[in-house]
């Protein structure tokens, strides 16, 4: 399915006609009940339909009858949402298009550009966002736009708050789920999870939910000897979130909470085009054309992600006013472990050294350990009256420690015999012997904010909110490097910046049904300066480009949109037009032959676009929803190197990296009664425009790459062609249940087509030593059965 510009007003027009029918053929008596689902995306109490911005909320109901396992999942029905798979673990979260492209595991400086909350607790970490497991949610809200206001920096693009259900006093409950899933031509898998709520006399419950995943793989790989080991990216999640409530007065609520979650992926979801090791161009060994097979290793690969989450809230409520304090410890640690052979090997090649050599197996494993603590107090109102506001203090302190680490075995030996004796010792810098890159990269970030918002009824019919919030962020940064491949480097840097994120908002309620709102809010990230080259693996010409690119500043927007939202019986419709003026755009690109990443700015670029969700239940039994984001997402400035050459396509009217064009997504749902219970019947589509990974990717996107790495018989002169415009791709759903008492059963197929979605593209040394596309989970047929009690 392919839609051009001339689609658009065809798909506006669909949108609007369809809101126009469903609106006479609402069924009152069976409606989907928006002003129902409480949320707090103001840090205050309000129903969906009274939040004045533009905000998606996917409830518990939403996320069992969808089947819905993370947060890529329930990125299908959500207008503006975007989620790009690297790998397990290593998800890149996008919210209108406002995009950096494509973020990788060695770019710890980078900040994200959305939030991440697990209730009033930060958990956002750039490129590693928590894998979460829904169970027991009480919804997920997708907040769009900046938030800086309230949520501060990393809220650029939006915020996403991961809501669980809280432990009940004086109520026994539970709940237990299984499910088990096959996938076509790849592995099984399947969970097991369980909820009990624990009440302990009437002032104090317990509630603890325990899970434990198992994911079948889906990729093959083959290894040096020649044997295939399939299912390679198989893996467990497995996790415990206990929180205890207590009351000790009418007028205060503590509520401490304990999270741990455990991740261990055996591989990652990359399929191979083109491997030093193994590719078309080969003769002393066979050939390779990765058709029977995905992947070609050395070593076996692995993620493995340990998080740990300690938080405390305390509500009190001062008469006519509520204080809040939630103080947050994170523990995280993180591993990622790659077979970096073909890396390794390819600089062999050009440092001469023989083929025994190239072809030593090399482990490269990036470790992360983070530990943060937050402290957030605020006062909000809580009494009638026409003004209503929050007001608070932001706390926040972050060790990040980064490593790489790249042990190859017997290395030295022909570093000594290549390069001459004593090379190896004395490039090392300190570190040990036969790893040729080494690095530590200790950050530490404190950040303080003050931030207050208020809402002022000027009528029964028209509001207007404003607010703002100050900030002040110190980062400091040590980099220490050493190895053959290094400069061995031991430097230390700081990056500071302080400001203000104010936000205003205008409500008009034209009717008991439709309220019009407008709004301006500006959002922030923090600049920040990039790791040195690797200038013992660069070319010249790649030095030179972007070796004077160092550091970057931060990045700032400012977010002008106009929504509607229409409610009326069973029928909603959430609509907002937008346009986002962004300033020194941080872009992340891969510094060719350097084995380097970097961040630029470019100093102007913008998003603009439209977006909608519609909800509706036309007869009695039939539910359907609709939405889509059109976006149109643009560099508006060209950044050029010294001799006036543009820039790895940063040019002023490409297209911003890894965002798609139009998005849709439709569902729906048939129930009805069977026997003493009640079935249901669903289908949902989600259709995913062109991309790009990186901005230069447009640029000539039939690339044709050459290694220039004579090896194995190659000569090195030979062309992979590879199209960078990742196609538009198209998702079928289908699932159908049956409830009857406590019990739920549930059987889907996800991905009814087959479709391989190209998610992105990975090359590793500007494509000298790999190239390969990460790709989505093939057709997965599964059955899930859940009971209350």
């Amino acid at each position: 399915m392919k839609f051009s510009g001339r689609d658009r007003p065809v798909i506006l027009a669909a949108a609007m006609a369809a809101a126009v029918g469903a609106t006479g053929a609402a069924a009152q008596d069976q409606a989907t009940n928006q002003d129902a689902i409480v949320v707090t995306a103001t840090k205050r109490e309000q129903t969906l339909q009274d939040v004045p911005f533009s905000v998606n909320a996917q409830t518990q109901a939403d996320i069992q009858r969808t089947g819905s396992q993370n947060l890529e999942d329930l990125s299908r029905n959500v207008a503006g949402l975007a989620i790009q798979n690297l790998g397990p673990g290593q998800s890149q979260v996008g919210i209108r298009g406002v995009s950096a492209g494509q973020i990788v595991r060695d770019q710890p400086g980078v900040k994200e550009q959305v939030g991440i909350y697990l209730d009033e607790s930060v958990i956002s970490l750039s490129l590693f966002t928590p894998d979460l497991d829904l169970f027991d949610l009480a919804r997920v809200e997708t907040l769009r736009g900046p938030q800086g206001t309230l949520f501060g920096s990393g809220s650029v693009g939006g915020t996403i708050r991961f809501i669980t259900n809280q432990p009940k006093l004086g109520a026994f409950e539970g709940a237990l789920e299984g499910n088990v899933n096959v996938i076509d031509g790849g592995g099984v898998g399947g969970h097991a999870k369980g909820m009990l709520n624990i009440p302990m006399g009437d002032k104090m419950a317990l509630r603890v939910v325990a899970y434990d995943t198992e994911y079948g793989g889906f990729l093959d790989a083959q290894y040096e000897d020649g044997r295939i080991k399939k299912n390679i990216n198989s893996g467990e999640r497995s996790g415990v979130r206990a929180a205890l409530r207590w009351e000790p007065a009418d007028m205060v609520t503590i509520t401490p909470r304990f999270v741990y979650q455990r991740v261990d992926v055996h591989g990652f979801n990359r399929h191979e085009l083109y491997n030093l090791f193994a590719n078309p161009f080969t003769t002393t060994r066979p050939p390779v054309d990765f058709s029977n097979f995905d992947q070609h290793l050395l070593l076996r690969e692995e993620f493995k992600d340990n998080f740990y989450l300690g938080d405390l809230t305390i509500e009190l409520k001062l008469g006519g006013v509520n204080f809040t304090s939630v103080t947050s410890y994170t523990d995280r640690q993180i591993l990622v472990s790659r077979d970096a052979s073909a890396l390794t090997g390819s600089v062999s090649v050009d440092l001469g050294y023989p083929d025994v050599a190239v072809s030593i197996p090399s482990n490269l494993r990036d470790t992360t350990d983070l530990t943060q603590l937050t402290q957030e107090a605020r006062f909000s109102s809580n009494y009638e009256s026409p003004l209503q506001w929050v007001v608070g203090l932001f706390y926040a302190d972050a060790q990040r420690d980064y490593a790489q680490r790249l042990p190859t075995p017997g290395y030295d030996y022909f570093t000594d015999l290549v390069l001459g004796a004593g090379t190896a010792a004395a490039t090392a810098n300190g570190y040990g012997p036969d790893s040729p890159y080494n690095s530590d990269l200790p950050y530490h970030n404190e950040q303080f904010a003050v931030f207050g918002e208020g809402t002022y009824d000027l009528t029964d019919k028209f509001h207007v909110t404003a607010g703002a919030r100050y900030y002040d962020f110190h980062e400091t940064r040590r980099f220490v490097s050493g190895g053959l491949f290094s400069n061995g480097d031991n430097r230390t840097d700081s990056t500071s910046s302080n400001g203000f994120s104010p936000r205003f908002i205008l409500s008009y309620d034209a009717t008991d049904a439709i309220t019009f709102n407008a709004q301006a809010s500006k959002g922030f990230r923090l600049g920040g300066v990039n790791d040195p080259l690797n200038l013992t693996l660069c070319s010249p010409q790649d030095a030179a480009i972007f070796g004077s690119f160092q550091d970057y500043n931060d990045e700032t927007l400012w977010n002008y949109e106009g929504g509607m939202k229409v409610r009326k019986g069973a029928f909603s419709l959430n609509a907002a037009g937008f346009y986002t003026d962004i300033s020194n755009l941080q872009v992340t690109l891969d510094a060719g032959s350097c084995s380097s990443r970097i961040s630029f700015n470019v100093p102007k670029a913008h998003t603009a676009g439209f977006e909608w969700e519609l909800q509706s239940q036309p007869i009695t039994g039939l539910e359907f929803s609709f939405s889509g984001t059109i976006l149109n997402a643009e560099f508006d400035s060209t950044v050029v190197d010294g001799m006036g050459n543009v820039v790895a396509g940063l040019e002023k009217g490409n297209r911003l990296a890894s965002v798609p064009k139009l998005q849709l997504a439709a569902s729906a749902q048939y129930n009805f009664p069977i026997g003493t219970g009640n079935g249901f019947i669903a289908a949902s589509v989600q259709h995913i425009g062109d991309r790009f990974t990186q901005p230069s990717d447009q640029v000539n996107s039939m690339r044709s790459f050459v290694s220039g790495l004579p090896f194995l018989g190659a000569p090195g002169t030979d062309a992979t062609v590879v199209n960078l415009d990742l196609p538009a791709y198209t998702i079928v759903n289908l699932n159908a249940g049956y409830t009857k008492g406590a019990w739920d059963f549930l059987v889907y197929v996800n991905n009814v087509g087959n479709e391989e979605a190209l998610l992105s593209f990975d090359r590793e040394r500007g494509g000298r030593a790999r190239l390969a596309y990460h790709v989505n989970q093939p057709r997965t047929f599964g059955v899930t059965a859940r009971v209350h009690f």
